[in-house]
């Protein structure tokens, strides 16, 4: 740490001479080995973009010059040079650093975005806004993963930066042939003719009205700076290509063929091998069932939207590899492809993180829903799902989604249930389905007391005046605050409703039996379950009241899952103390 332990910002590091490049560069990155592998994120991405990012620092005054980062996740080296690396020892934990740029930390971090393909168009607004208010002296320039331009916003922007030839945009593309996975279609093969060198290789970017340099090496600092002052001399848009090698310098990574370990948990430094031994997850539960769904059913396919593995679609394309699409980061065209692929007769499964699926809204209603069509939609890191923070968190699906018309939502509470659910998705065809999960262990099955309709009862005390609708993976907790409420004399009935929407006349006349109704769910609680149903409880006339505990209307910070859980009193002992409360007349939900 000799160079690192002098640096507090992008002024340390342009004072150090060009010789000191290399050796800061190995510095940063046994530092990033050092400390992500204590506390896990975005390990592979950071490690190739170092260099380049060290340019970016030498070459331009951040934050006077606007730095923007696509994805954030490859902003780690920004936040080590930008006089944060005495921090990282709280990365991604509670009130520690972000795993991406966070306008909170520093006036470097101008956009806390974490979704792809988003950074051209802040660019092209940050542009045109200097230039209606004089600020020319601001220079812009955005750091985009090649991934990120399989996007379809990346081409809207590009669209509008190339026409604008005196407004200069600096777009540095770190082509590094992967997003997750590697990258797909006609874009990664024109990326890799430009690579070659072909000269028979006609370039998109000129046509589109860049400036073209490069391929420039991305490990090599002096061409690096060199490209990007070229760049910011021709006062123009300008498309800078840089090849460089996620993951590299650390040999797990770098011998890592799948991932390059784009993100990681806890691991051992030296082999990268994870610390604590794997236990079941929701998604491996959900990869293994749909690998045996593909057997028995030659009408399913799988669609990914750049992210196979971290779905849990490696099962499926070991075996199916013909029925699987990745459409790289285009969610909104991986539903929409997903209703062609319904029209044409198939089955398609879209495996996708909760989050992202906010992006494809429109497609899921008009597309998919308008035409009933038989697709089913799996969400991963539904509810909430810890320390990648705000953007990542899956709280919002299961508030918007009900609102879909034809349109059944699921959130199983066990393996079993979620193999069960699945299967009943797959067989449904008048309409869309969707699946929700979040990203944890899944947990031993947890049995039926009997089924009420569509409704699961799995816990059932004589008497009781309470029922608790526990949503999904919170049943747990809501047996353990059954537990805690017959221990005070509160006898209660604990049920699973399965699916959550639409709305069904068993769960109603389950809750019109008891005096206080409370729904548990990791949504927000605007459009959740429980408004729902007393809503329905309203209109029978019934005397029961209901209540939601879920999470409030914001954008929740990064801690564990069960901290945040804990926060908002959606465990045992939580829920157990609304219920009280509510009994008393002294409600604190949500």
């Amino acid at each position: 740490m000799r160079l690192l332990s002098g640096i507090a910002g992008p002024d340390d590091l342009r004072a150090l001479p060009a010789a000191d490049m290399p050796a800061l560069a190995d510095e940063i990155r046994g530092f990033l080995i050092d400390t992500v592998s204590a506390s896990g994120g975005h390990l592979g991405p950071n490690l190739g973009v170092v260099e380049v990012t060290m340019a970016l620092h030498r070459v331009f005054d951040s934050p006077r010059d606007v730095l923007l980062f696509d994805t954030g996740h490859q902003a780690y080296v920004h936040k080590i040079l930008t006089g944060r690396w005495d921090r990282f020892g709280g990365l991604r934990t509670a009130e520690g650093l972000s795993g991406y740029p966070s306008q909170a930390e520093s006036a470097h971090d101008v956009i806390e975005n974490s979704h792809a393909s988003t950074a051209l168009s802040y660019a092209d607004g940050l542009a045109k806004a200097f230039e209606l208010s004089g600020r020319r002296d601001r220079r812009i320039v955005a750091l985009v993963g090649d991934g990120a331009l399989t996007g379809g916003m990346c081409w809207e922007a590009l669209n509008n930066i190339g026409s604008a030839r005196k407004r200069p945009v600096i777009v540095v593309l770190n082509d590094n042939g992967r997003s997750y996975a590697p990258t797909v279609g006609a874009l990664a093969d024109h990326l890799g003719a430009l690579r070659s060198g072909s000269p028979n290789a006609a370039n998109l970017f000129d046509l589109l009205g860049f400036a073209y340099i490069g391929p420039v090496d991305g490990h090599d600092t002096p061409a690096l700076e060199e490209a990007l002052r070229q760049a910011a001399d021709l006062r123009r848009p300008v498309v800078v290509h840089t090849i460089t090698a996620k993951g590299k310098g650390y040999g797990p990574a770098e011998g890592d063929v799948a991932e390059q370990m784009h993100a990681v948990g806890v691991i051992d430094p030296v082999t990268g091998v994870p610390v604590s031994g794997g236990k079941r997850s929701w998604t491996s539960v959900f990869g293994d069932e749909l690998a045996t769904l593909g057997a028995e059913r030659p009408d399913i396919v799988a669609i990914t939207a750049a992210m196979p593995l971290p779905t849990g679609l490696g099962p499926f394309i070991q075996r199916f590899p013909s029925r699987v699409f990745d459409v790289g980061i285009a969610e909104q065209h991986a539903v929409t492809s997903a209703a062609g692929l319904a029209l044409g007769g198939l089955h398609p499964v879209v495996a996708i993180y909760s989050t992202f699926l906010n992006r494809a809204f429109d497609q899921v209603l008009m597309d998919v829903a308008l035409h009933r069509l038989p697709v089913t939609f799996v969400l991963d890191r539904a509810g909430v799902t810890g320390a990648d923070g705000p953007s990542h968190h899956g709280v919002w699906d299961a508030s918007l989604l009900p609102v879909v018309p034809g349109l059944r939502l699921a959130a199983p509470r066990d393996p079993r249930r979620l193999r069960e659910l699945l299967r009943e998705a797959v067989d449904h065809q008048d309409g869309p389905s969707v699946i929700r999960y979040p990203k944890a262990v899944a947990g031993p099955d947890i049995p039926t007391v009997r089924r009420n309709g569509t409704v699961d009862v799995i816990r059932e005390d004589p008497g009781a005046r309470v029922l608790l609708v526990a949503v999904g993976s919170l049943a747990a907790a809501a047996l353990a605050a059954a537990d805690d409420l017959a221990a005070h004399g509160v006898p209660s009935t604990v049920v699973d409703p399965r699916w959550t929407a639409p709305l069904h006349a068993d769960l109603v006349a389950l809750a019109a039996g008891h005096d206080l109704a409370l729904t548990v769910e990791d949504t927000t609680a605007t459009g959740a379950l429980g408004a729902r149903l007393a809503q329905a409880l309203a209109e029978t006339g019934a005397p029961a009241r209901a209540a939601t505990l879920a999470l409030p209307p914001q954008f929740l910070p990064h801690a564990t899952r069960d901290e945040i859980l804990h926060a908002h009193g959606m465990d045992g002992a939580g829920i157990a103390a609304n219920v009280m409360k509510l009994l008393n007349g002294t409600a604190c939900t949500r």
